[in-house]
């Protein structure tokens, strides 16, 4: 039943007229997918993962991406990949259930009626989470939603 929750859509971030990337969230992490250029090949490329700043390029070039993350991540936990063409970035939030409205603080933020769908899809999902027996992908809440990591005493740890 989680996977009814999952992200429908990835966001995109544009610069310039071009998109830079694409990304998704779900309660407790933030993925990126960045589309990498034909012809270079897959050692070239690395990927710098901080505790709140990612940096992504291909060797010997100016980064692709230098930018402070809109907040803090697991280090530990966050990977990437490269699988068809595309640099797959997973991020694990710290802060479980935080909304994030873009990966790159200040940068291609979402505006707040997405916010606000990513923030409802969020506490959707930590509900299911909470409880596994009950299907939640139909509910809906009317007016503001709360923050999924504070409501009703937070999120519980495992």
């Amino acid at each position: 039943m989680a996977e009814k929750l999952a992200p429908e859509t990835r966001h995109s971030f544009i610069h310039n007229g071009q998109k830079v990337f694409e990304w998704d969230q779900i309660i407790d992490e933030v993925n990126i997918y960045i589309n990498l250029p034909p012809n270079v090949h897959s050692k070239q490329f690395y990927c710098k993962i901080q505790s709140q700043h990612l940096e992504v390029g291909i060797k010997g070039n100016p980064p692709y991406l230098n930018h402070d993350l809109s907040g803090p991540v697991k280090t530990d936990s966050s990977f990437w990949t490269l699988e068809d063409g595309i640099m797959h970035v997973t991020l694990q939030k710290r802060d479980k259930g935080q909304t994030w409205s873009s990966p790159i603080l200040g940068q291609g933020q979402l505006d707040p009626y997405s916010t606000d769908l990513e923030q409802k899809r969020l506490m959707l999902q930590r509900f299911q989470e909470e409880n596994p027996g009950f299907d939640f992908s139909q509910a809906q809440f009317t007016g503001s939603c709360p923050d999924p990591r504070t409501f009703m005493g937070g999120i519980r740890s495992d």
